[in-house]
């Protein structure tokens, strides 16, 4: 029985910073962001401390990184965790009123200064998924579901969402960023009050675009000006627009795209119908019109354009990473405007060098897509190299990082489907929309059909009630050619018909088709009164129009 209580004496060596700069280390990350990095975007803000005590300003710089890893941690809880492996030092323990002056003392422009830095390409172009052609593929897109301290500060600075049911709980900065979609890096971001909208936010981001670049985009930067500003820094650009633009049809293409200008600016727009088939048989399509600036339809076919088009939503995984994994949804924890800059700044440093890390371990096995790597394992593995203060100044006998990705790659991308939905009662996404098939949960698909439309096969975009038009003054006609009315439309002029003399209260409507989504239906009554095909009488009160009861009658 003696061989069982043997015992093995297991010792290792951890080489760190000397004296008072020991804490400042992020475990086997901190050759992502080394000490001379670190101490050139010090000297270059001018944030060195005049005086070296006991917390110089480069190991706070790593303490602000920190708070990242651990955004559920005080600042006394993530200082034990820097020295929780340099025990034999017997470093001095600062207050948390301390640790409080150092972050005011280093500021935000360090990390905003390292964030520029860091934010760059991380791929090489053997890497898969990484271009399209002999372009790097990246995403713009806003972020408002990051959510700051209610304080009076952050309100004045930020303000509050309305929504259409009630007024957020917390204010919100709205996040922008460029991002490669191959390996989700950052490529640039900004932030600030989401009253200057979108489209002010990105401007800011077109210098981070050169001639390698291919731009996805959505619906809320088809704006002409955008658009000819990142054809000027010469980039490509694959964006999708409104249903409502008319643009010019110069020339029809083989492949069912046609030759375009939107405000002087040559465009290619495709048209086309993607239906995807579920796993249960149920067919799940969207209409999608995409504006592009490559013209060459051999070189660039319609339908290789509507599959690359797909990548934008990359973004979205980034965004899914930055305040769930590694924010768990919390709120930020800085009370006021210039600790929640820096904040910021220096959570998007730390979710930037966790991506080099993910990049570095699959560009290690040639052939591994990135999207494989897990960022949850990527994160656990950092938080337990950090407090070991492992790896500091240089690889050890192993990159525990890059083994424990490899080890657990995720599996190859399937294709899938569900209904956006969110569980929040003041969320846009909160109530689905009638008649919607795409299921609750995700599920996988058997195959996705590209149908390309010819220019102008849609029915005419409705036309909107002039400018100040109310239930108070004439309706604007009926449009011409109605479409035959399906679903709860037939259902609703069937219900007035039966009665076409009467001005039906909106909540008898509801009552008489059984209608429990009394929201969506009090949008769609709106949105056909103002269209023309019926008509709004007084407030929530509705009837048949003239040419409605005209059909009636005969």
């Amino acid at each position: 029985m003696g061989h069982q209580c043997a015992t093995t004496t297991l010792t290792r060596t951890i080489t760190v910073a000397a004296g008072v700069y020991a804490p400042g280390h992020l475990g086997e990350l901190t050759r992502h962001v080394p000490f001379d990095l670190v101490d050139a975007v010090l000297a270059e803000t001018g944030r060195v401390q005049q005086r070296l005590r006991m917390l110089p300003s480069r190991v706070g710089v790593y303490l602000l990184l920190a708070m990242g890893l651990y955004e559920h941690v005080g600042l006394a809880g993530i200082w034990s965790k820097l020295v929780a492996g340099l025990g034999a030092l017997n470093l001095a323990t600062p207050s948390a009123r301390a640790l409080r002056k150092l972050r005011a003392r280093v500021g935000a422009a360090p990390l905003r200064v390292l964030l520029d830095t860091l934010a760059v390409p991380l791929a090489p172009p053997s890497t898969p998924g990484v271009f399209y052609r002999c372009w790097r593929t990246v995403a713009v897109d806003g972020c408002l579901s990051l959510k700051v301290a209610d304080a009076a500060a952050n309100r004045a600075w930020l303000g509050k969402i309305e929504y259409r049911m009630a007024c957020a709980g917390y204010p919100s900065p709205m996040l922008m960023a460029l991002v490669e979609t191959g390996t989700r890096g950052l490529l640039g971001a900004v932030f600030g009050p989401a009253s200057l909208g979108e489209i002010a936010y990105a401007n800011q981001l077109l210098p981070r675009l050169d001639t390698s670049m291919l731009l996805l985009a959505d619906r809320a930067f088809d704006a002409g000006a955008f658009l000819n500003a990142v054809a000027a820094r010469g980039a490509q650009l694959l964006i999708r627009i409104r249903s409502l633009r008319r643009p010019p049809v110069l020339a029809v293409l083989p492949d069912g795209s046609y030759l375009s200008v939107i405000d002087g600016l040559k465009v290619r727009i495709l048209e086309a119908t993607l239906t995807a088939t579920t796993a249960q048989g149920t067919p799940v399509s969207d209409r999608y019109r995409l504006v592009t600036t490559l013209l060459d339809h051999r070189r660039d076919p319609a339908p290789a354009l509507l599959g690359l088009y797909h990548e934008r939503w990359e973004i979205e995984s980034a965004y899914y990473a930055l305040r769930h994994t590694l924010l768990r949804a919390r709120v930020l924890r800085s009370h006021d405007p210039d600790g929640l800059d820096q904040e910021l700044w220096a959570l998007l440093c730390t979710y930037q060098i966790l991506r080099m890390a993910m990049t570095e371990a699959t560009d290690s096995q040639p052939g591994t897509d990135p999207d494989r790597a897990s960022f949850t394992i990527t994160l656990e593995t950092a938080r337990d190299q950090l407090t070991n203060a492992a790896a500091i100044t240089g690889p050890g006998p192993e990159d525990t990082i890059t083994n424990a990705i490899l080890a657990r790659l995720l599996p190859a991308r399937r294709p899938r489907t569900s209904t956006r939905k969110v569980k929040s009662p003041i969320s846009r996404y909160h109530a689905r929309r009638a008649g919607d098939p795409r299921p609750d949960t995700s599920i996988p698909l058997t195959s996705i059909d590209i149908l390309i439309h010819p220019p102008h096969t849609t029915a005419p975009p409705p036309t909107r009630p002039p400018r100040g038009w109310s239930s108070t003054t004439p309706a604007p006609p009926a449009r011409a050619n109605l479409p035959a009315p399906t679903g709860r439309l037939h259902r609703i002029l069937e219900l007035l018909r039966a009665h076409p003399h009467r001005a039906w209260p909106r909540h008898d409507i509801a009552t008489h088709l059984a209608e429990t989504n009394t929201h969506s239906l009090r949008t769609q009554l709106c949105y056909w009164a103002r269209t023309g095909i019926i008509t709004k009488t007084t407030a929530g009160h509705y009837t048949l129009n003239d040419q409605q009861t005209a059909l009636t009658a005969a």
